[in-house]
């Protein structure tokens, strides 16, 4: 069974094709819950808009990695809304390679 950390490591694999940062850097998974006794995981995730052409892909590749270690027989991905993502959930090294300026404050851009 994967661990949380391991599911995290899988998550920054998995790219938006529009945004050059994987989805954990960018924010969009919410929650991860193992279930060790049915060798599964449930995610919970967002994307950066609910129109986002990705809507299919991201959570496809994501289940598609998951399963491909081995480690894992069954994985749920629910997208939510709720809360809204917003950009301010960009992990710090996202930023960095989106080149927001981390000392000027909040998503200030260069």
């Amino acid at each position: 069974m994967l661990t949380k950390d391991e599911v995290i490591e899988v998550s920054k694999q998995v790219f938006d094709p529009e945004i050059p940062v994987n989805i954990w850097d960018l924010g969009l998974i919410y929650e991860i819950e193992l279930q060790p006794e049915s060798e599964s995981l449930e995610i919970k995730m967002t994307l950066t808009a609910e129109k986002c052409p990705a809507a299919q892909s991201l959570p496809a590749s994501l289940r598609s990695k998951l399963l491909q270690t081995g480690r894992v027989k069954e994985v749920e991905i629910e997208i939510v809304f709720e809360p809204r993502w917003t950009p301010e959930r960009i992990s710090d090294e996202g930023r960095k390679k989106l080149g927001f300026d981390l000392g000027a404050g909040p998503m200030t851009a260069p």
